[in-house]
């Protein structure tokens, strides 16, 4: 067992209504990604844990939803307090089933809490409208009232930030939650509940079911006519069959999906800070992020100098299990990931890519990949079209402005866009002509609970964070009042 200096928040059960409990199933394997070992047995829940898990939610609801704001927002504000408290218990307990470095996991848990902390502000301010009136006897309001019970899904790659950038929102909005976690990294969605339940948050209002039957739990956060919306992190494959669930019942949905970020170097740009935010963006989580840069497009006139220097870069990125002090990059989280991998060098080596660095397993494990730096990409190469999700950089070149935008925006993919220039027209030019919903201009940094989070085209439907993450979770109620005398 980890050593947690509060060995309480180590849990291994289902939390429903309020309530520790055993899944349907028996129990699931927790298994480290860097070591192979198993770190516990968790509950195996089923579909109809879930169902049990709505009803409580739509139970709580009732209540809950009459909460007035400012008291849902002293109980989510002590969660965002306790979060922070246990930072680095919830880190380590990341560390251990997720692999990334534990420097980033604790970054992660503050990140996640700060969407706690918005959001319990935000719900404050969410107000009506009064409408010039039409008639005399008559008055025209607005009425905004949370939507009901909200099923989610998130991944496994955030852990932490993706439950509570769904959760905040929804419960600040008066919102009661069913949360499916990946069931390879339930560990640190238990502990939230764990520590939203010291906060005093009432039973039933955030309910966590871990299952390894994904297809039939999901089945039922996006088919039980109690679930009035629904939110998924993961894949754009995934995301297109839970939609189209949804509209059975035509659910109101929030879908965050895949990436293909494109990474634009001007030949005016500074060559060293766009160097350190590739690293940056491209290595984060070993690549394993729906915003990593995907595809790294260079003006021919720097290319060599941008190559060298970014070689430099990657060759002083440390591999390592990530409670290593010094780790850069973890394990990435299991063997079908490295497998990738090894599928996309083998076609790219046979279209003559250049490997410059790496390109292969890590010694340090099965689940280990080299970070790879690849030159010579051609259009043909799946490398240069398919999300890539892992350490791998490949560098193009371009001539001119139009050209890089049309290869940059030839992707069904709108999430994230990435370029870097010192020419301020080119500036706005560019993130007006970017088809994507964030757009990164000289940083590759850019999350933040206070913006909104939200990709355009088959990268998803609505935003998370900032004002706009909140707004789907409420519904307009429009009041017209007649009779007036006057």
């Amino acid at each position: 067992m980890l050593n947690l200096q509060d060995s309480a928040l180590f849990r291994t059960e289902n939390y429903v209504n309020g309530k520790w409990q055993s899944g349907s199933a028996g129990s699931l394997e927790v298994v480290n990604p860097s070591t192979g070992e198993s770190i516990t047995k968790v509950a195996n829940g089923t579909a109809a844990d879930t169902e049990a898990a709505v009803e409580a939610a739509a139970e709580a609801f009732k209540s809950w939803s009459k909460t007035p704001a400012k008291q849902r927002a002293a109980l989510l504000r002590k969660w965002y307090e306790l979060i922070l408290e246990s930072a680095d218990d919830l880190g380590a307990l990341m560390t251990a089933e997720q692999g990334k470095p534990l420097p980033e996991a604790v970054g992660e848990i503050a990140y996640g809490a700060s969407f706690i902390e918005f959001y319990a502000e935000e719900c404050k301010r969410i107000s009506g409208s009064t409408i010039p009136t039409v008639a005399n006897d008559r008055r025209l309001q607005t009425y905004k009232q949370p939507v009901g019970v909200v099923g989610c899904i998130t991944p496994w790659n955030f852990p932490s930030a993706m439950i509570t950038r769904k959760a905040a929102p929804a419960m600040a909005a008066g919102c009661t939650v069913v949360l499916k976690p990946d069931a390879g990294t339930p560990l640190s969605a238990l502990a939230l509940c764990e520590l939203a339940e010291r906060a005093g948050i009432p039973a039933g209002v955030l309910n966590v079911v871990v299952g390894s039957d994904a297809p039939a739990i999901g089945l039922v956060l996006t088919q039980h006519p109690k679930v009035a919306k629904f939110t998924f992190t993961g894949s754009t494959a995934v995301g297109k069959i839970l939609m189209a669930q949804c509209a059975t019942t035509v659910k109101k949905v929030s879908l965050e999906l895949g990436g293909n970020a494109p990474f634009i170097v001007f030949d005016d740009a500074n060559i060293d800070e766009a160097v350190a935010h590739c690293i940056t963006t491209k290595f984060r989580n070993g690549g394993q992020t729906c915003v990593c840069t995907n595809r790294i497009y260079v003006h021919s006139s720097i290319q060599q100098k941008f190559a060298e220097k970014l070689k430099t870069a990657i060759s002083e990125v440390v591999v390592a299990d990530g409670f290593t002090e010094g780790a850069n990059i973890g394990p990435l989280i299991n063997i079908q990931a490295v497998e990738k991998m090894e599928s996309f060098m083998e076609d790219a080596r046979e279209k003559g890519v250049e490997v410059v660095l790496g390109g292969g397993r890590h010694e340090l494990g099965e689940n280990f990949y080299q970070p790879t730096l690849l030159a010579n990409i051609s259009d043909d190469m799946r490398i240069a079209n398919e999300e890539i999700f892992g350490p791998i950089a490949a560098i193009q070149t371009f001539e001119t402005e139009q050209e890089v935008l049309e290869k940059a925006n030839a992707t069904e993919y709108g999430l994230a866009a990435y370029f870097f220039t010192r020419d301020v027209g080119r500036v706005m030019r560019v993130s007006e002509d970017l088809q994507y919903g964030i757009v990164c201009s000289n940083s590759g940094v850019f999350s933040t609970e206070v913006a909104p989070f939200g990709g355009w085209k088959q990268s998803g439907i609505g935003s998370e964070g900032g004002h706009e993450g909140i707004t789907d979770f409420y519904e307009t109620k429009f009041h017209s009042m007649g009779g007036i005398d006057i």
